[in-house]
């Protein structure tokens, strides 16, 4: 090949990068020209009576002994507005129960309990969220559930709820502040939040398209007659994706649905270094099973 035809290959092959980068560009931009109308990040709130005893959590656990003290800590500093914590375990083998018993002794709110054998067209995720959904109580009006690597602030479930209410959600989730501590993952992590950004919008911009609804089951607050009317996780029971795919379900529905910005009551220590994240994050980064129905 001469060097004139090497130019012209060189220059073709430029080209087309740059054709391709272009609308990819633009879409981006799309997206982060949207942040000012964004709501912006929820604040710490205290409670007030008339949420006394408003909401049910719900925590899947399976051998979380090495991560779920800080969430345990977390949920007995919440107020009266929780009703119930129940720790929902999949017979967990590292001492995962031992902890919550301990500080069921200091906080009667707590409750354990084991899910049910796993049926067939069942996750086990959504499975357990399931079981705690039906035993939860009905006297409450809202069920949060929550992942055991979370960090809440104390004033998180009375700031989700007010914020709920005031703007008509019927189901709200937050995407958490990353804790991150080596370089790998301080790379990796953002990189990978960045691919949603680029399909999705934004935590804090109102979307109500199904197809275009995102959620994060790590904090996942739901009107509880909204998620019986939906069959509370069986519409996400073989979902990967289930938080996606039933707040999806939920708002196709007609339900108004909220993704917002939770990093100043909310925390989250994930994975550990940059090979657990990019493994993890690939199970479940495509939403390939988040399609609504």
């Amino acid at each position: 090949m001469t060097n004139d035809n090497a130019l012209i290959v060189e220059s073709a092959i430029s080209l087309l990068l740059l054709l391709i980068q272009v609308p990819a560009t633009a879409i981006l931009l799309s997206r982060l020209l949207k942040g000012p109308g964004r709501h912006p990040p929820i604040e710490p709130q205290q409670p007030t009576p008339e949420l006394l005893g408003r909401v049910s959590v719900v925590v899947p656990t399976l051998n979380e002994a090495l991560r779920i003290s800080p969430l345990l800590a977390g949920l007995s500093q919440q107020s009266y507005e929780v009703r119930e914590i129940l720790v929902v375990d999949s017979n967990s083998s590292d001492g995962t129960p031992d902890l919550v018993k301990a500080i069921q002794q200091k906080d009667p709110r707590f409750r354990l309990m084991t899910d049910d054998p796993l049926p067939s067209g069942w996750v086990g995720r959504p499975w357990a969220l399931h079981n705690g959904f039906l035993y939860s109580s009905e006297a409450s009006e809202w069920f949060l559930g929550l992942d055991a690597d979370i960090q809440p602030h104390p004033g998180l479930v009375a700031s989700l709820v007010k914020t709920a209410e005031a703007q008509g959600y019927d189901l709200v989730s937050l995407s958490p502040q990353f804790i991150l501590k080596y370089p790998g993952e301080c790379w990796l992590q953002p990189a990978l939040l960045m691919t949603l950004l680029y399909r999705f919008d934004p935590a804090g911009i109102n979307t109500q398209q199904p197809e275009r609804v995102m959620a994060n089951g790590q904090c996942f607050l739901c009107r509880r007659s909204v998620l019986a009317a939906v069959g509370g996780y069986s519409s996400a029971s073989s979902s990967f994706c289930d938080d996606v795919t039933l707040a999806r379900n939920i708002a196709v529905q007609g339900y108004k649905v909220g993704f917002l910005d939770g990093a100043k009551v909310l925390k989250v220590r994930m994975y550990e270094g940059a090979i657990e994240t990019w493994k993890e994050w690939g199970r479940s980064l495509d939403l390939k099973d988040a399609t609504s129905r």
